[in-house]
């Protein structure tokens, strides 16, 4: 009651705000528990006005009003013109913002059109506040018998409470919902408070791959997770850049005067018809083979299945098992740079955008990071595409207007969407080839909706054979040497496992292990640069069939390179004589993948079960968000060998 004016209106805007930030497609729905877990968010917030004396107390509560309401127009500001609330992408945005950029943002984004906006809700409440705050100067109006009036009618109101107890009813009232809040909300506050203590970026990030991680219903909890995350990943980024400068390459001898790198995304081997898949998913790629200048390696994992944890383990000279953590150790581009390679980066994922998922913010927040990037590139592109083909025509442009120079020494890394969620809008229209039928005698077990959904997933894949092919045909005449590694596999409704995408809360098992860490992995050499390296080009056949893990891809770039530094282990280059083959290939820091493949396999049940149904629930959301399309699953089953059948 001393402070029953914030409590209902704080109630308000919280409804308010989760309502005018509800994403505009089917089945988009409020946060189940949002009415009691507000409920006692705004009871505690209540409960901490009341430690104040009465004299502050009011100060406090203005400046609570102040901050929680120019919170939620930012937020639903951000939701109406970004499609999406409070990011730690748009705080980074900010912070990288400078003051002409900022007026030039605030001149060309706020005019007239807010009066028309859902905002207009949120003014109306704060107009309604401040009307209600300043009611009793209606007291002093001049006109005695209105203020007469007022006062009676609010006697009136007060001599009814005290006839019927109100108070006490309502006290007890307030108990009960107290009591089913707290019950109610304990899942969810105990889950952000592991959220907002998490060590590391990539700890938050895992956390909200779960199936049941906190959910932030108000623009305040996004905020403060936005700043959270920011500091977190300022933390890394200062390790990295005093890794950086202490870096030092002693010489170079250009071994390999053009390194491309092609980074692909979420492709398992077990949809490349390179590795068997009984569909011409990758036809070129195995023409390319067949021509004896691309050579594909058989046994090799990724070290996790999430681009950024892929990322920052691939891109740093730490691999997995050596002391420290990826920040502690030099990126390898920054090593070519030194070396005196042109290095180029061209992405089609982590460039900073305001509507962008901690998912992409933890995978491209040092990438992004203006020291850090200006330390690691020399050239970069500034815009996504739609498909990958975009970034050819990107590399056209830089070679054009002379940014990248072929006839230097250059890596060029291309990281690729590829086969990354939705599968659909990852293919042209005009370039898909697979259709639900294609899977009718293959597949009996899933129904035509998931069929079509595979025959989504494999176009994206022979459309990203084609993509690869058109990057090879760039650089086949150079001297150079070609490098594909998708970042992790990816399920599609494998045969006995009910889902598509990934999962990343349950231990790691034998096929899980399988579709999602079995990645393919081949190098291409020109036919000129054969020619020139024998000796590179037979250590390539030589080590076709050696174990490997891509965290340790930096220290085999580097020897391609001839670069020499302290930083690099003959150990850990797949390459070498001395490469250690027998080294524990860890997977998410947990499970060693080796141990896994020698474990007894689980009892055939496939295609026993004819609906393909599993005791798993399926996923709530099939457009691939990490945070709800990634599901614990506890039952095996073999694939048939119908579905193995080349």
């Amino acid at each position: 009651m001393r402070n029953s004016i914030f409590f209902v209106t704080m109630y308000v805007l919280g409804m308010l705000c989760a309502i005018l930030t509800l994403p505009n497609h089917q089945g988009a729905a409020l946060y189940e528990n949002i009415y009691l877990e507000l409920f006692l968010a705004d009871y505690l917030a209540c409960i901490v006005l009341s430690l104040f004396p009465r004299k502050i107390r009011c100060w406090v509560r203005r400046l609570f009003y102040i901050v929680l309401y120019a919170v939620a127009i930012v937020d639903v500001y951000c939701f109406w013109k970004f499609a999406s609330t409070l990011t730690p992408t748009m705080l980074m945005l900010v912070g990288e913002t400078d003051s002409r950029e900022a007026g030039e943002f605030l001149r060309s984004y706020f005019s007239t059109d807010i009066l028309f906006s859902p905002l207009i809700w949120i003014f109306l409440l704060i107009l309604i506040h401040v009307g209600w705050a300043i009611r009793r100067y209606f007291f002093h109006l001049p006109n005695r018998n209105t203020r007469a009036a007022i006062r009676a009618w609010l006697t009136a109101l007060d001599a009814k409470a005290t006839k019927w107890k109100l108070d006490y009813v309502g006290g007890a009232m307030v108990a009960v919902l107290l009591a089913l809040s707290i019950h109610a909300s304990r899942h969810n506050m105990k889950e952000t408070v592991r959220l907002m203590t998490a060590d590391t970026i990539g700890t938050v990030e895992h956390l909200l791959t779960e199936k049941d991680h906190a959910v932030l219903y108000l623009p305040i909890y996004r905020l403060a997770f936005s700043l959270y995350s920011n500091s977190l990943a300022n933390k890394q980024i200062t390790r990295c850049i005093a890794a950086a400068k202490s870096a030092v390459v002693d010489s170079c001898s250009y071994r390999s005067p053009q390194i491309v790198l092609i980074i692909g995304e979420s492709f398992g081997k077990h949809h490349s018809q390179q590795y068997g898949y009984r569909l011409k998913t990758t036809p070129r790629q195995v023409k390319r083979e067949a021509s004896g200048l691309l050579t594909k390696f058989s046994d090799v994992v990724s070290c996790w299945n999430l681009t950024s944890f892929v990322f920052k383990n691939f891109l740093s000279m730490h691999v997995v098992g050596q002391r420290g953590e990826w920040c502690d150790y030099p990126l390898f581009p920054d090593l070519f740079r030194k070396a005196g390679y042109h290095v180029s980066f061209l992405t089609n994922q982590f460039l900073p955008k305001p509507k962008e998922a901690v998912y992409d913010f933890s995978g491209g927040f040092f990438l992004n990071n203006p020291t850090l990037s200006e330390m690691l590139f020399d050239t970069r592109n500034d815009r996504t595409h739609q498909f990958d083909e975009g970034l050819l025509e990107d590399y056209d442009h830089f070679v054009k207007t002379g940014e990248i120079k072929p006839e230097k020494h250059n890596l060029v890394m291309f990281h690729l969407i590829g086969q990354h969620v939705s599968y659909r809008t990852r293919c042209p229209r005009e370039q898909r080839v697979f259709t639900a039928d294609d899977y009718k005698e293959a597949r009996p077990d899933i129904s035509i909706r998931k069929r079509e959904m595979v025959a989504d997933y494999d176009n994206a894949v022979y459309y990203n054979d084609s993509i690869v092919d058109a990057i090879i045909r760039k650089f086949e005449n150079d001297e150079a040497i070609i490098i594909y590694m998708p970042d992790h596999g990816e399920e599609c409704y494998e045969p006995g496992r009910n889902f598509i995408c990934r999962n990343h809360s349950a231990d790691i098992d034998e096929l899980l292990a399988k579709y999602e860490f079995e990645v393919p992995f081949w190098i291409y050499c020109s036919h000129r640069y054969a020619t020139k390296h024998p000796r590179v080009f037979k250590a390539i056949k030589d080590a076709k069939d050696k174990r490997f893990m891509t965290d340790a891809l930096p220290h085999m770039l580097v020897w391609l390179a001839g670069i020499s530094t302290g930083q690099y282990r003959a150990e850990y280059n797949l390459l070498s004589p001395d490469y250690d083959e027998m080294r524990p290939r860890i997977l998410k820091n947990t499970t060693d993948y080796d141990k896994i493949k020698r474990q007894p396999k689980p009892i055939p049940n496939y295609p026993t079960n004819p609906t393909g149904q599993t005791n798993q629930t399926s996923p709530r959301n099939q457009t691939g968000r990490a945070s709800q399309a990634y599901l614990p699953h506890s039952h095996h089953s073999q694939p048939s060998k119908l579905w193995n059948t080349k």
